[in-house]
C-alpha cells in the first residue's frame, strides 16, 4: 500500500512539475503573468530599441528601429517607419530584383489647408494601408507642433498655427491609420517649434500658452483619436526634457487625457535613462547599451523601483499584442501605387489655396499654347526633406507633365533653355554628385532671366505664362529670414515676365510650391492670379493642373497666417532667424547606432535662441497676435477663394448643457460647383482674463455644391472650448458674459455674428499644473 502511495504520489509531483514547466506564451489576455516570467535583463531589453534598421540586414532596410524580440515567451519584434507624408524605407533590398516603392502623400501643412478631417482621414488610412502591405506596424505620425514661426524648418510636417485644427487634423489622420490595424506615433511631446539645438533648447513659457496652445492639439487628437503611441521631443520644457517630465507624460498626458497607450522617445532624445522611465516615457529609442546599463544597475541599487519598470514592460507589451507582426499577418509585400497615387492627387489638390484671380483662372478654352517659367516648373517640390521623406519619391510630376497630359502645348523652346540651365547649375552646385541622403534640403537652381529678344519671341508663341517658385525645408535645421523673401532674380523675373505679357494683353499666373508663407505684399499685385500649392505630394504637376483647368474647384484654406514682412509676427524677435548652428556630430551621419554626448567647447552663457527661448508672446500666435493688436497682413488666417461665391444663413444657435451648437445654411450663389468651409470664431466677454480678440472654434466643410445647392452644416464645440487657463488658480475659467458667435470665411472675414449669453463662470481645476521657474515676460 505504502509502495502504492508513493508511486501515486510521484505521478502527481511529476505532473505538477509537467504543468508548471510548460512556456508562457504572450496574449492579449497574459500580459502581466509574461512580465512577471520575464528576467530582469529581457525587461531593460524590451523599454530600449534595437537600434536604426537603415542597414542591408535590417529585415526593413531604411525604417526606423524595431522593438525586442523574446521568442522564448512568444514576444515578437513589431516594426516602426517614419512619416508623416509618406512611408520611409529603403526602395532597394540586399540581392533582391524588386522595387519597394512608396506613395509620396501632400504634406501635413497641404491637408490641414483642405479644412477637411476627412482628408486627413483617407491619406491616414491609404498609408495605413502601405505600412501594412509591407509589414510594418507603427507609422510614426504625425506632427502636432504649432507653427509658431514661419521659418521653423520642420512646419512642413505640421498643420497649423491654430491649435484646433491642427488637433483635429492629427486626428483625423491617426484614425484612418489606425483603421488599418497600424499604430501612430503622435509627435513631438511638446513645444518643438525650431530645430536649431533641437537636442538641447529650452522652450522657456508660461502656463497658459503650454495649455492654451502648445498642448490643446495634442488633446483634441489623443481624446478624439488615441494614438498607440505617443513620442516625446528632443527639446526641454521650463528646464526639462521632455521624455524625463513626469508631469507631461503621466500627470498632463495620462491623469488629465486619458491616455492609454505607450510614450516613446524621439530617436536619441533626453539624457537620463532611469529618469525616462520614472517619468513615464516607457520606451527609449533606438535604444543604446549605455541607457541598458544605467536601468540595470538601477534597479540591482534600488535607485530605480522595479515595479515601475515592469509598468513600463507593460505598456510596450500592450503594445505588441496590437501588431500585425504579432498576428502573424500574411502582408503582400506590395501595395497598390496606382490607386494610391489617385487619392494623393485628389487630396493635393483639394489644399491648394487661390489667393488672387483677376479673371485669369480657370484657363479659358482658348488658351492652348504656354509659357513655363521659373526653374521650379521643371524641378517641383513634392514635400519636405528629413527622416520621414527623402524629397526624391517614386516620380514627381512636374508642370511640364501635367499640362501636357492635360492638352496644352508647353513652349519646348524654353522648355529647353531651362533644361540646359538646369543641367548646369546642377554642375555647379554639386560637382561630386548629389549627397546619398540629407536631412536638410539641398540648395535649389538659381533663376535665370531671358533675353528680351526671347521673352518677346515667348509672349508672341504663347496664350498665357505661368511662373513657379519654390521652397522647401527640412529637419535639422531652420529657415532663415531671408528665404521669406524672393530673391532678386526671381522678384525679376516676376517682374519682366509680368511686365511682358501685360504688355500683349495676356495673363499671368504664379504659383507658389512652398513650405510656408513667403513675402507676397510687394508683388501679388503683379500677377493676374496667385495659387499656393504648399507641398502636394508626387502628384504636384496634376494637382496644380487640375486647378488651373477647373477641373478642381480651389477650396483650400490658409492654415496660417501670410504676414507682410518678417519681424511683423509677435514670435520673430524670439526666433533663430538668422542663427548659423551646426548641428552636434552625435546627430550627423548615416543614422546607426547613434550614440548622444554632451556638445564639446559649449559656451559658459546660454545663448538666447539658441541654448534657450522664451515664447514672450504668450498667447499671441499667428492670428491670434495680428487680428487682436490691428497689425495688417499681406493674407489671414482662413484665406482662400473660390471659383464660385458662397452665401451663409444661420439656422439656429444653442448651449444645450455641455455643447455648443450653431447651424449654417450654404448656398452656392455663384455658377459653379465648388465646396466651402465655414469657420466658426469666439469673441469672449470683458472682465475674465486677457483673450485674443477671436479664436477659431469650429470648422465644416461642405460636400461639393451644385450652383443654387444648399448645405446645412453644424458647427459644435465644447462650452469649456471657451475657457482660458488662469494660471493663479491651475484652472480653466469660463467668464460669465455676452460671447459673440462669428461665422466667417477667414479670420478676417466675418459674415455673421450670433449674441450667446453665458449666464455664469465655470472652473475646472487640473491634475497638476506644471510651473516654469519664473515667469516669462509677456508681450504687451
Amino acid at each position: 500500500m505504502r509502495r502504492i502511495y508513493c508511486f501515486f504520489s510521484l505521478i502527481a509531483l511529476c505532473s505538477l512539475t509537467s504543468i508548471r514547466a510548460q512556456p508562457i506564451t504572450l496574449n492579449k489576455d497574459n500580459v502581466d503573468e509574461v512580465v512577471r516570467a520575464m528576467t530582469l535583463e529581457e525587461k531593460v531589453r524590451m523599454v530600449i530599441g534595437c537600434g536604426m534598421s537603415m542597414g542591408s540586414d535590417a529585415k526593413f532596410p531604411g525604417t526606423a528601429g524595431r522593438t525586442y524580440d523574446i521568442p522564448r515567451l512568444g514576444i515578437p519584434s513589431v516594426y516602426m517607419a517614419d512619416g508623416p507624408h509618406r512611408l520611409a524605407m529603403s526602395v532597394r533590398r540586399e540581392f533582391d530584383s524588386r522595387f519597394y516603392y512608396t506613395t509620396e502623400f501632400p504634406s501635413a501643412t497641404t491637408v490641414a489647408a483642405t479644412f477637411d478631417p476627412d482628408a486627413a482621414y483617407r491619406v491616414g488610412k491609404t498609408l495605413g494601408t502601405e505600412v501594412k502591405d509591407y509589414g510594418l506596424d507603427i507609422l510614426l505620425a504625425p506632427g502636432a507642433n504649432l507653427m509658431r514661426n514661419v521659418l521653423c524648418g520642420r512646419n512642413h510636417e505640421y498643420y497649423s498655427e491654430d491649435p484646433l485644427l491642427t488637433g483635429k487634423m492629427a486626428a483625423g489622420f491617426i484614425n484612418g491609420v489606425q483603421s488599418e490595424g497600424v499604430g501612430t506615433s503622435l509627435k513631438h511631446f511638446a513645444v518643438n517649434n525650431q530645430e536649431t539645438n533641437r537636442y538641447n533648447n529650452d522652450s522657456r513659457l508660461n502656463q497658459r500658452p503650454l495649455r492654451e496652445l502648445y498642448l490643446k492639439g495634442f488633446e483634441i487628437a489623443v481624446k478624439e483619436s488615441q494614438p498607440w503611441t505617443i513620442m516625446t521631443s528632443y527639446n526641454k520644457v521650463n528646464g526639462k526634457h521632455t521624455s524625463e517630465d513626469e508631469e507631461l507624460t503621466t500627470d498632463i498626458l495620462r491623469d488629465e487625457w486619458g491616455f492609454k497607450g505607450l510614450v516613446v522617445s524621439d530617436w536619441n532624445a533626453g539624457k537620463d535613462a532611469v529618469t525616462s522611465m520614472m517619468a513615464g516615457n516607457d520606451m527609449l529609442q533606438p535604444g543604446q547599451e549605455r541607457q541598458y546599463d544605467a536601468i540595470i544597475d538601477a534597479v540591482k541599487n534600488g535607485t530605480l523601483d522595479e515595479r515601475i519598470l515592469d509598468r513600463n514592460v507593460k505598456r510596450v507589451l500592450e503594445l505588441v499584442v496590437k501588431c500585425h507582426s504579432f498576428n502573424n499577418y500574411s502582408y503582400p509585400d506590395e501595395t497598390d501605387l496606382k490607386a494610391h497615387s489617385a487619392i494623393s492627387r485628389q487630396i493635393g489638390a483639394e489644399g491648394i489655396v487661390l489667393l488672387e484671380n483677376k479673371d485669369a483662372l480657370p484657363m479659358s478654352d482658348s488658351i492652348r499654347h504656354i509659357a513655363l517659367y521659373g526653374t521650379t516648373s521643371y524641378d517641383m517640390v513634392p514635400a519636405g526633406m528629413g527622416f520621414g521623406s527623402t524629397g526624391f519619391g517614386r516620380y514627381t510630376v512636374s508642370m511640364v507633365e501635367g499640362l501636357r497630359e492635360a492638352g496644352y502645348v508647353v513652349d519646348k523652346n524654353l522648355t529647353k533653355q531651362y533644361q540646359k540651365h538646369l543641367a548646369e547649375e546642377e554642375k555647379r552646385l554639386f560637382p561630386n554628385g548629389r549627397p546619398p541622403f540629407s536631412l536638410t534640403p539641398p540648395p535649389r537652381a538659381d533663376e535665370f532671366l531671358p533675353s528680351a529678344e526671347d521673352m518677346a519671341a515667348q509672349v508672341k508663341a504663347n496664350d498665357m505664362a505661368i511662373l513657379t517658385l519654390g521652397r522647401t525645408s527640412g529637419e535639422a535645421a531652420d529657415r532663415r529670414s531671408e528665404e521669406f523673401y524672393l530673391k532678386e532674380s526671381e522678384l525679376a523675373l516676376v517682374k519682366q515676365v509680368t511686365d511682358a505679357y501685360r504688355a500683349a494683353n495676356k495673363k499671368v499666373v504664379v504659383i507658389l510650391n512652398v513650405c510656408g508663407p513667403v513675402e507676397t505684399a510687394s508683388w501679388k499685385g503683379l500677377a493676374d492670379a496667385v495659387l499656393c500649392a504648399f507641398q502636394p505630394g508626387q502628384e504636384v504637376g496634376h494637382c496644380i493642373t487640375d486647378v488651373l483647368t477647373g477641373k478642381v474647384n480651389p477650396s483650400g484654406k490658409l492654415p496660417m497666417t501670410f504676414a507682410i514682412n518678417y519681424g511683423d509676427a509677435a514670435s520673430d524677435n524670439n526666433f533663430p532667424f538668422d542663427h548659423e548652428f551646426k548641428m552636434p556630430s552625435f546627430a550627423m551621419g548615416s543614422g546607426m547606432n547613434l550614440q548622444r554626448k554632451e556638445e564639446e567647447n559649449k559656451p559658459n552663457e546660454p545663448e538666447r535662441n539658441v541654448d534657450y527661448t522664451d515664447y514672450e508672446e504668450d498667447i499671441y500666435v499667428g492670428y491670434r497676435y495680428f487680428d487682436t493688436f490691428n497689425k495688417d497682413v499681406s493674407y489671414p488666417f482662413g484665406f482662400g477663394l473660390s471659383y464660385t461665391s458662397f452665401d451663409y444663413e444661420v439656422i439656429d444657435s444653442a448651449v444645450r448643457g455641455e455643447k455648443c451648437e450653431l447651424k449654417v445654411a450654404v448656398t452656392n450663389t455663384g455658377k459653379t460647383a465648388g465646396r466651402d468651409a465655414v469657420q466658426l470664431y469666439v469673441k469672449a466677454p470683458e472682465g475674465g482674463l486677457k483673450k485674443p480678440s477671436k479664436e477659431l472654434k469650429a470648422f465644416a466643410k461642405t460636400k461639393e455644391l451644385k450652383p443654387g445647392e444648399s448645405e446645412v452644416v453644424a458647427l459644435v464645440w465644447d462650452v469649456m472650448d471657451m475657457a482660458s487657463f488662469n494660471e493663479k488658480t491651475s484652472a480653466w475659467e469660463l467668464a460669465k458674459g455676452n460671447y459673440i458667435w462669428q461665422v466667417a470665411s477667414s479670420s478676417a472675414d466675418v459674415k455673421l455674428s450670433v449674441n450667446q449669453k453665458i449666464d455664469r463662470k465655470k472652473t475646472e481645476k487640473v491634475h497638476n499644473a506644471m510651473r516654469p521657474r519664473a515667469e516669462i515676460r509677456r508681450i504687451r
